[in-house]
């Protein structure tokens, strides 16, 4: 991302912002992109199915609980759909199951509300069965 959009607060720059920090770990910045009231919305059927509140909350609920079961989780942001303050981001997840071994490689959309530069709310769409067949012995 050019150091020029680091600081943007277009909708669709303060989403990719956050997945260049969740995908280098970089929590600081996530923090930057997201509200201190976000909601995040992990979809039914997902193993962390359930809506987050607060970047902490999301932190420990979701970005750790996903580190801790699986080895080199990655999100591809593939294709951004803009409209407004609405982002829509297709793409997929890919990752191996610690305790399977499995990987897996799944299409995902992410819905994204981005206000005031900040995202103030996340939904999930997942092909969860992809998942929980990676996580079946």
């Amino acid at each position: 991302m050019p150091a020029h959009d680091l600081a943007s607060t277009a909708p669709a720059d303060v989403v990719r912002r956050q997945y260049l920090a969740s995908a280098t770990g970089d929590l600081q910045m996530w923090r930057t992109a997201v509200a201190d009231d976000v909601e995040w919305i992990e979809a039914a059927g997902f193993p962390l199915a359930g809506t987050y509140r607060t970047p902490d909350g999301v932190i420990k609920g979701v970005f750790e609980q996903l580190a801790a079961a699986w080895d080199g989780w990655v999100t591809h942001d593939d294709t951004y759909v803009v409209d407004g303050e609405r982002v829509v981001v297709l793409g997929r997840y890919s990752a191996t199951n610690r305790a399977t071994g499995k990987s897996m490689s799944v299409r995902v959309a992410h819905c994204f509300i981005v206000r005031g530069g900040r995202i103030v709310r996340f939904e999930q769409i997942v092909d969860s069965a992809g998942v929980h067949a990676a996580m079946t012995p």
